[in-house]
């Protein structure tokens, strides 16, 4: 595999690595931008004679919704609304349309996405750093505070409101979300073939200039270098890896990851060590790569088949090292130089 590939490029982000055909990258003019925003490192290329208007465009709509959708940044909506002490608070369309759409998805996946954990990330410090790990009785009144069916969003008038003692975070779906618009702004703009990659996100627009598709790598759990165990093909998708070895800390021997586990309000302990969801939705895919990670594989697979209508495929990769793929992945996955040997379970509906 490693004689078929000329040319990583900067994606060793969070997901794993981009990997990309020289042929492609050098038939067609491009513009490529870095970024940081959402707390992560974002990599923009666009190919095309509209490459400079759809990067210096792209760039704004990224500065434009993390000030809105930032639950750190006083003048965002989402901090509003996090301390509005149960008021009503005015939305922009852009929160109203991405609140609306992660309400949904919290209730198909009944509750293993909550937006309203974000009280939990807090107990635990990660966003400040401070990290700890919370008393039995604390954890049991966060977790009581955790119900996104108490999200009060009036669509007629781009209002919503809280509890006053709870608050939301838009982090599980905040970078598909921007996937997807960035990806049909680019698209009005005539623009046929770029590669987005939003930390752990990619968002790929059609397939690469040569007509072939995008090659992601999925990053090994285990790998301290961020090596890729496999390789999977798109074009025109996006793919988002959720795993708890991207953000976590260590005490006492017991390694504590950001991704929580509504029910407990404490880090999701499901069995799986990663999950990336592919898919044409990147607001599903990032929403479903949390909730799969959330439910773990053999709960997570019976989503997958219940759930035909949502058109994604997922990987699980588990804490000893076994793959699950689903079937649509079959053709498009594959595993990378020294995991030839690691165990694949392709799931049929």
């Amino acid at each position: 595999m490693k004689g078929r590939l000329c040319l990583l490029l900067a994606g060793l982000l969070a997901a794993g690595a981009v990997l990309t055909g020289c042929a492609g990258a050098k038939s067609a003019s491009s513009e490529s931008s870095q970024v940081f925003a959402m707390d992560t490192v974002m990599l923009l290329t666009v190919y095309g004679d509209q490459a400079k208007e759809g990067i210096d465009q792209a760039t704004q709509t990224i500065q434009k919704l993390e000030k809105l959708w930032s639950a750190t940044d006083e003048t965002s909506e989402i901090w509003t609304l996090n301390h509005s002490e149960g008021d009503w608070v005015d939305l922009s369309p852009e929160t109203e349309q991405v609140l609306s759409r992660s309400l949904e998805l919290c209730a198909l996946t009944g509750g293993a996405l909550d937006l309203t954990a974000y009280s939990a990330v807090q107990a635990w410090g990660f966003p400040t750093g401070e990290y700890r790990v919370p008393g039995a009785e604390e954890l049991a009144q966060v977790a009581a505070s955790i119900d996104y069916t108490q999200v009060e969003l009036n669509e007629q008038a781009s209002q919503a409101r809280l509890p006053e003692n709870m608050s939301l975070d838009l982090g599980a779906v905040a970078k598909g979300r921007l996937g997807e618009v960035l990806s049909q702004q680019l698209k009005e703009l005539g623009v046929t073939s770029a590669l987005l990659e939003l930390g752990g996100n990619v968002q790929t627009v059609g397939a690469k200039p040569d007509g072939s598709k995008w090659r992601v790598g999925i990053q090994d759990p285990a790998s301290q270098e961020g090596g890729y165990l496999g390789v999977v093909q798109v074009a025109d998708q996006a793919v988002v890896t959720s795993g708890d070895y991207q953000r976590y800390f260590e005490q006492d021997g017991q390694r504590y990851c950001h991704i929580m586990d509504p029910d407990t309000a404490s880090p999701a302990q499901s069995g799986v060590d990663s999950v990336t969801v592919i898919g044409s939705d990147g607001t599903v895919c990032d929403a479903l790569s949390t909730a799969l990670f959330v439910m773990g594989e053999e709960k997570g697979i019976q989503f997958w088949k219940d759930h035909p209508e949502l058109n994604f495929e997922a990987i699980f990769i588990a804490q000893d090292g076994t793959l699950a793929v689903t079937a649509g992945l079959a053709d498009n996955f594959t595993l990378a130089d020294g995991y030839q040997n690691r165990e694949v379970t392709v799931m049929e509906r």
